[in-house]
C-alpha cells in the first residue's frame, strides 16, 4: 500500500491557556544581575531551575543543619586538595559549619604534602616510566611512621596524620585540613584502598597498620552517619569511588543498629556525575523521606560559591 503524507488540518489544537507548563517567567526565571551584588543576592538571582536550584537547595540544607544542631559532614577525594580549596573548607570548618570530614588516601597525602612543602601533585607522565613516580622519600616516611604511632596510641588514620602534622610543626601546618580537625576536635576520616596510594609503595610502609588505621576511622566514620537523621547532612565531593562505597556501608551499619537515619540530604559535587555517587550518595540513602541532589561544575568553582552562599545566610560567629 502506498501512504499518503498526512493531513494535518484535521488535527485538533487546544489554548495555550489550558496547558501546565514547568517553566514560568515569575516564578523561575533568573533575575538582573548587577554590579555589586552580594553573593545572597547572586544566589537569590539565579534561576529556580536544575543546577542553581539544587545548589541553592544544599546552601538552605546546611544552613538548617547547623541552626538545629545536626552535622554537616563532608567527604571528599583528592582532586579537591588539588584544586587549592583547602581555605574554602578550613573557613567552614572554623565557623562551626563543618562537624566531620572525611577523605580518601590520596586526599590525605596532598594534604600532608601541602603542610610540608606548601606543594603537591608530581607530573605523574613525566616520571611514570623512569620508575620515580610516588617514590618522594618525606612523604612515605613521614606518613607511615605517623600511622605507626597513632595505631599504636588508639588513634584511626585520620587523627593520626593530623596529629603528627600539627606535633611535627610542618611549615605550613595551617594549609592542613587534617591538621585542623585536630585542632578543631572534629573527626576527620581517612578511607583507604590497599594499593591506591603513593605510600604503599614506601619501604616503611606496614600493611597491618594501614588496614588498623583506615579501619578505625571507618567505624569512627559509621558513628558519625548514623548522627544524620532528622536533619543532617552529607556532602560528597569528587569522590567518585571510594567515598560512596565507603558512606554506603556506613549507613547500612547505622540501619542496622537501629539508628534509623532518615529526613536529612544528601549531595554529590562533582565535575561530571558517575555512577556510584548517584546512586550510593544521592538516590539509595535518600529513597524514604530524605533528599538527594546533584550539582554538576569544577570544584574550584562550585565549592567556594556553596562556602560563601552558606557562611552569608550564618553571618558572624557570635563567640
Amino acid at each position: 500500500m502506498k501512504l499518503q503524507p498526512i493531513d494535518l488540518t484535521v488535527v485538533k489544537t487546544y489554548p495555550i491557556a489550558e496547558r501546565r507548563n514547568k517553566v514560568s517567567l515569575e516564578r523561575d526565571f533568573a533575575a538582573a544581575v548587577t554590579p555589586g551584588m552580594t553573593v545572597a543576592d547572586l544566589l537569590a538571582a539565579m534561576p529556580n531551575q536544575l543546577g542553581a536550584e539544587n545548589l541553592n537547595a544544599a546552601i538552605n540544607a546546611v544552613v538548617a543543619a547547623r541552626r538545629k544542631g545536626k552535622p554537616v559532614v563532608i567527604a571528599i577525594g583528592g582532586h579537591v586538595i588539588k584544586c587549592g580549596l583547602q581555605p574554602v573548607l578550613k573557613a567552614l570548618i572554623d565557623a562551626d559549619v563543618v562537624t566531620a570530614v572525611a577523605m580518601n588516601g590520596s586526599a590525605s597525602i596532598h594534604d600532608y604534602e601541602i603542610s610540608l612543602i606548601g606543594e603537591t601533585s608530581e607530573d605523574v607522565g613525566a616520571v611514570l616510566h623512569c620508575g620515580t613516580f610516588g617514590m618522594a622519600e618525606e612523604t612515605g616516611r613521614d606518613i607511615n611512621r605517623a600511622l605507626k604511632a597513632g595505631v599504636a596510641a588508639g588513634f584511626g588514620y585520620g587523627e593520626a596524620l593530623g596529629r603528627f602534622i600539627v606535633e611535627n610543626r610542618n611549615p605550613h601546618a595551617g594549609a592542613s585540613l587534617l591538621a585542623a580537625c585536630h585542632t578543631k576536635g572534629i573527626p576527620a576520616t581517612v578511607h583507604v584502598a590497599m594499593g591506591t596510594d603513593i605510600i604503599h609503595q614506601h619501604p616503611e610502609a606496614d600493611g597491618a597498620v594501614l588496614g588498623q588505621a583506615t579501619f578505625t576511622d571507618f567505624r569512627l566514620f559509621a558513628s558519625v552517619v548514623a548522627t544524620l537523621g532528622d536533619g543532617g547532612v552529607f556532602i560528597n565531593i569528587g569522590s567518585a569511588v571510594i567515598m560512596p562505597e565507603v558512606f554506603l556501608k556506613a549507613l547500612s551499619i547505622a540501619q542496622n543498629m537501629g539508628f534509623h537515619v532518615d529526613h536529612f540530604t544528601t549531595a554529590n559535587f562533582d565535575m561530571q556525575q558517575h555512577y556510584r555517587p548517584l546512586q550510593n550518595v544521592v538516590k539509595r540513602p535518600t529513597a524514604g523521606d530524605s533528599r538527594g541532589l546533584a550539582i554538576t561544575g569544577h570544584h574550584e568553582i562550585m565549592i567556594p560559591l556553596l562556602a560563601a552562599g552558606i557562611l552569608d545566610k550564618i553571618g558572624p560567629r557570635r563567640d
